[in-house]
């Protein structure tokens, strides 16, 4: 499965084009959140049928919390629920950790923690992360140089064959804990994304562009 990998548009769709250009032939996209800035919800429909289905996605903290409404009626929402295909499950939690500025989708970091251990019981095989925040100390860093990931997820990192994540503009990349990979693609309002290749025994491969 090649996939597209793009996060943190803030209302701004007028890249996609050169983003899907860049990306080639692919089987779907992971949108790992921010798709509006603080709303209009229906943007992010306007979004969603921009991109390459099947679409797996996961509001961002600068979504209004009703954004998952649109996703699920749009039959792309991963947020706090699971999939499995091609022997990978995928799994999702949206928003983020807490943020200085009280942005509309917070979660303390029991609840994020709560959230992955229930999605993941009973879990076998491969597992790959959708989540707006990145993993503390991975991706995350601002430009102070502080870390403002999540620890829930940065705990469960193990689990999962690849995070795909975003949040911290600054911090594009890909990186590795342990053998678990991170991919932060950067902002698609600027143009940016990543690919993202999962065979069926979870094998990751993943590459900036």
């Amino acid at each position: 499965m090649r996939w597209l990998v793009v996060s943190d548009f803030h209302n701004r769709y007028d890249n996609v084009v050169k983003i899907l250009e860049k990306a080639g032939i692919v089987d779907g996209t992971l949108l790992a959140g921010d798709m509006t800035e603080f709303g209009p919800v229906e943007n992010a429909k306007k979004l969603i049928d921009l991109l390459p289905r099947p679409i797996l996605a996961v509001p961002g903290n600068c979504d209004p919390r009703e954004v998952v409404r649109i996703l699920e009626r749009e039959d792309v929402c991963l947020h706090l629920e699971r999939i499995s295909f091609d022997g990978v499950t995928y799994v999702g939690i949206g928003g983020s950790n807490p943020t200085p500025f009280g942005t509309p989708f917070e979660m303390s970091e029991d609840e994020i923690k709560s959230n992955l251990e229930r999605l993941l019981k009973d879990v076998k095989g491969p597992v790959l992360l959708l989540a707006h925040i990145p993993p503390k100390g991975y991706q995350d860093r601002i430009p102070n140089g502080i870390h403002v990931g999540s620890e829930a997820v940065a705990q469960f990192a193990p689990r999962f064959k690849a995070i795909v994540c975003g949040h911290i503009h600054e911090d594009r990349g890909i990186s590795k804990i342990g053998d678990t990979l991170v991919i932060n693609p950067g902002m698609a309002s600027a143009g940016n994304a990543a690919i993202l290749d999962i065979d069926e025994k979870g094998n990751v491969e993943a590459g900036l562009i």
